[in-house]
Formats: structure tokens, C-alpha cells, sequence
């Protein structure tokens, strides 16, 4: 029974998340009834990260089985035909060793986060940023980041609902950096808490509005309590940009691989 390794991008708007649910569509269940109208099998899609309502993402990546091998050009095209009109498309389609997980085998996640810092909102990236009409301090935001870089209890970085059985995380990158009206934070992993990212995020942006200190980042951090940290932000602003596969270093981990891989 082969196994495909799919890339895939998508427009999280219309969704309700990667996960499928019964409150609407969602990622993973357009895909699974693409390939059952491609070759009448119902399979299981399993992808790298579980993204939640309206978060994008430009590098997930997900496998599946079928029950005979098909070239990989087909299978990426007639997935493709058959998730019409979804903004779902399948970048990149190959053959993966038998023992590959999309989920479990990733070893680092990044995401971005954009916000567009200016007093109009947005018109043609209007549901891909977050809009923030008051002057933020990019600098700023960038140093009290680093303060939250290496492996920390998040407890108050993650959304209540969270379902990991631990808060530890070593977050191996946090950057923080300006391009016009355009803030761009950069966040990478090898797993995540539920809405990590996000409340990261937000408690970056009460910095660069002057309303918090680096010393208030850190007493967060320490307080392992989330009502200490700030504000979720909004989904629309994040993407999923790139999951990495290191197979020998996943064997050989030090860490376990978490059973909770999700952001957002």
C-alpha cells in the first residue's frame, strides 16, 4: 500500500480548521472526498499541523494511503480537479517511505504572523493580516521576543482549551521585523500549544503599543498562568509556512514527539 507525502496550500477562511468536524468544512475533509471522487477510496489524511478556524498556510504538509500506486503527477493533479472551487491546492505530490508520518516524523514547524500597521485597513490582503491602525515599535517588539526563545513552560502562552499534557517547549526562533507598513513575526518549532503563536502575538503587540515592558513579557512568562499574557490575536494573520522533516533526528530525538501538534 503506497504512501503519498502531500504539500499542500489553502485559504483558511472558509474553514473551520485543518481538522474535520461536524460544525462545517473543513481542510482535511475536502481532501479525504477529493480522493475518494478521484478513485472511490475513503482514506485518511493526516497533516503535519492542525490548523484552526481561518488560519492559512502556504507549506502544510499531509500524507495518506492508497491501495494501489499511482504515478505521483496523477494524484496531484486529480486531487487538485476534484477540490474545485475549495482554495485548497496541492503544490507538490511524492512517493514516502512506509513508516513516514506527516504529523509525527515533522521535526520544526514555522509560521509567520503579518500584521499591517497603518491607520487604513487593508483592501487587497484584507483576510491574510491582522490590522492594526495605531503605531507599533518593531524594535521594540524584537528584543522583548527574544526574551521568550529556548525551551520554557508556556503555560500562559496557550489557549485554556489546550489539551497537551505539558507546557514545555523550546521555541527555536521568534523574530520580529518591519517592511513598510508590514510586520512580519516568524516562529518556528518543532510542535506548539494551542494558540501559541497567536497569544504570542498579541502580547508582543501590547509592547510595540508601548502599553507593556520587556519586564511585563518576562513576569508573563514566569506567572505560568494565562491570564497573566496578552491577547489571542486573530487568526486571519497567521500561515502556516513550512514543516521540516529530519528522519535520522527524529529517531533519535531526546524529546518525544508530542501527541499535540497543533497551532492554531
Amino acid at each position: 500500500m503506497p504512501r503519498y507525502k502531500l504539500t499542500i496550500e489553502y485559504d483558511g477562511a472558509p474553514f473551520v480548521g485543518w481538522q474535520r468536524q461536524d460544525n462545517g468544512p473543513s481542510i482535511q475533509g475536502a481532501l479525504e472526498d477529493a480522493v475518494f471522487a478521484f478513485c472511490g477510496e475513503h482514506v485518511a489524511v493526516h497533516g503535519a499541523g492542525r490548523t484552526d478556524t481561518g488560519v492559512h498556510a502556504l507549506g502544510q504538509v499531509a500524507h495518506l494511503d492508497l491501495a494501489a500506486e499511482k504515478p505521483v503527477d496523477t494524484v496531484q493533479a486529480a486531487v487538485n480537479f476534484h477540490l474545485k472551487p475549495n482554495p485548497i491546492v496541492v503544490t507538490e505530490a511524492a512517493i514516502a517511505p512506509a513508516d513516514f508520518h506527516a504529523r509525527f516524523s515533522a521535526t520544526a514547524r514555522r509560521y509567520r504572523y503579518l500584521i499591517l500597521n497603518r491607520r487604513a485597513p487593508p483592501a487587497l490582503d484584507r483576510g491574510r493580516v491582522w490590522h492594526v491602525p495605531v503605531p507599533l515599535d518593531a524594535a521594540t517588539m524584537a528584543e522583548a521576543a527574544r526574551l521568550l526563545i529556548g525551551r520554557h513552560d508556556f503555560n500562559s502562552f496557550r489557549s485554556a482549551a489546550c489539551q497537551a499534557a505539558s507546557p514545555l517547549k523550546t521555541l527555536d526562533q521568534l523574530d520580529v521585523a518591519r517592511d513598510g507598513d508590514l510586520i512580519r513575526i516568524d516562529v518556528g518549532a518543532r510542535s506548539f500549544l494551542h494558540n501559541q503563536v497567536r497569544i504570542l502575538v498579541g502580547t508582543l503587540q501590547l509592547v510595540g503599543r508601548g502599553q507593556w515592558s520587556k519586564q511585563d513579557v518576562a513576569d508573563a512568562l514566569a506567572a505560568r498562568d494565562r491570564t497573566r499574557a496578552g491577547p489571542t490575536a486573530p487568526p486571519q494573520g497567521l500561515c502556516l509556512m513550512a514543516v521540516r522533516y529530519d528522519l535520522a533526528a527524529a529517531k533519535h530525538a531526546d524529546i518525544a514527539v508530542d501527541d499535540d501538534q497543533q497551532e492554531e
